[in-house]
């Protein structure tokens, strides 16, 4: 976050979402970022370390929210914006309804894994006690691209 006091912005929390998710890449994770944001300022994060870890859990959104909960002293997020480069998949967005985060803002979609639009819609579901704002497809290319290249480079 810059030193201004000024609320930061979807578009900047995503900027800084991909510099984490960059460096879980060059780390040798999927590049996933996740940065939590609670009254325009950032409070926690993280990139993917399921690999660093051998957990499987250890998903960008996952640290972040258990970051961001240490931080604010609450297990409910209730004001928080979670912002991720990947639609969150369903252990994440299942993460995101139990803190009771408000928005939920993604870049890229991901089409055989998203439950936050593209195969479930956790997130807007009126059977669960709680629902989130969801806001789609910001800086989406950036993350896509970072996303392809990565799987490219494994490949190759």
């Amino acid at each position: 976050m810059s030193a201004s006091t000024e609320p930061i912005r979807d578009l900047d929390a995503m900027g800084l979402a991909l510099e984490v998710a960059r460096a879980a890449g060059a780390a040798g994770d999927v590049p996933i970022g996740a940065v939590v944001v609670v009254d325009g300022r950032v409070v926690a994060r993280r990139g993917n370390e399921r690999e660093q870890s051998a957990d499987p859990t250890a998903h960008a959104e996952i640290l972040a929210l258990r970051d961001a909960a240490a931080e604010v002293g609450d297990r409910r997020l209730a004001g928080a914006s979670l912002i991720v480069t990947l639609e969150p998949c369903p252990m994440c967005a299942g993460a995101a309804w139990a803190a009771q985060v408000r928005r939920i803002v993604f870049g890229a979609a991901d089409p055989k894994a998203g439950a936050v639009g593209s195969l479930y819609n956790v997130a807007v579901d009126q059977r669960l006690n709680h629902t989130s704002e969801v806001v789609a497809g910001v800086r989406a290319e950036e993350s896509a691209a970072l996303l392809r290249a990565f799987f490219a480079n494994r490949r190759s």
